[in-house]
Formats: C-alpha cells, structure tokens, sequence
C-alpha cells in the first residue's frame, strides 16, 4: 500500500515542484497543525474552532510569524523561503498588503518543502516556535 502520509520525492522530483505547487501544500500542512491544535485543545464549538483557525491562519498572520521565524530558519531553508517569497503569486487579498501576502506565501513555500522532504521534526520545531513568540497562543 502507498504511504500517503510520508510520501517521498527524488531532490529532482523536488526541483521540479513550483514555489506556489509547495506552497499549496504548506497551506494545507500549516491549517492542519492549527486546526489539530485547537480540536486537541478542547475547543468544541464549531463557530469557535472556525474563527480561531482563520485568525491563525490569514496571510497576515502566517507573514507576523514568519518574521518572528526568519532568525531561526537554516540558510537551506531560508532558500526556500525567498524561493516562494519571490514567487510571482496572483493579486493578493484586499485585507492584506503584497508585502504581507508574499512573506505568508513564502512561509508556505517553506513548509510545504518541509513536509515533501520529511522533515516533520523540523515542521514542528518550527510550529513551536512561532507558538512560543506569538501574542495570539499564549
């Protein structure tokens, strides 16, 4: 059977994956930590659960604590960062600036390639970290 969960990717495969290909799936790794983060929490109600993932999870945020973030990335990783940071991405929401919008894309970027290349001791690191420095989870 495939092991969904832990698929591997060749480095060539994983050249060949775009900067917005891995931030699609950082998105999607990033609101799963937080959403298993809340349920795990208690946080019952679904209203509740819904809001406190979206305030987490805005490109406004995710670009607040990729700042809190940048001092801690390994220069591979801060690679990947600038990688999806300077990907040419479509017009940015109206709620936030394109400043804001790139560093959240970028901090996607970087976890995306985290979970392609297995890193998932580093995701966490990561996710810690940004829950130790950030106002909102304390």
């Amino acid at each position: 059977m495939t092991d969904h969960i832990h698929r591997t990717l060749t480095a060539d495969q994983l050249r060949g994956v775009s900067e917005l290909a891995l931030a699609h799936v950082g998105d999607a790794v990033f609101e799963l930590l937080v959403r298993q983060e809340l349920c795990c929490a208690g946080s019952a109600q679904m209203k509740d659960l819904h809001l406190r993932t979206v305030a987490r999870v805005t490109a406004a945020a995710q670009a607040d604590l990729v700042e809190r973030l940048l001092p801690h990335l390994t220069q591979e990783e801060l690679t990947v960062y600038k990688r999806g940071r300077n990907a040419h991405t479509h017009q940015p929401p109206k709620s936030v600036t394109p400043g804001q919008y790139a560093r959240a894309t970028g901090l996607e970027t970087l976890f995306g390639w985290l979970w392609l290349t297995n890193r998932f001791d580093r995701i966490n690191a990561l996710y810690e970290l940004g829950k130790e420095t950030s106002p909102e989870c304390r």
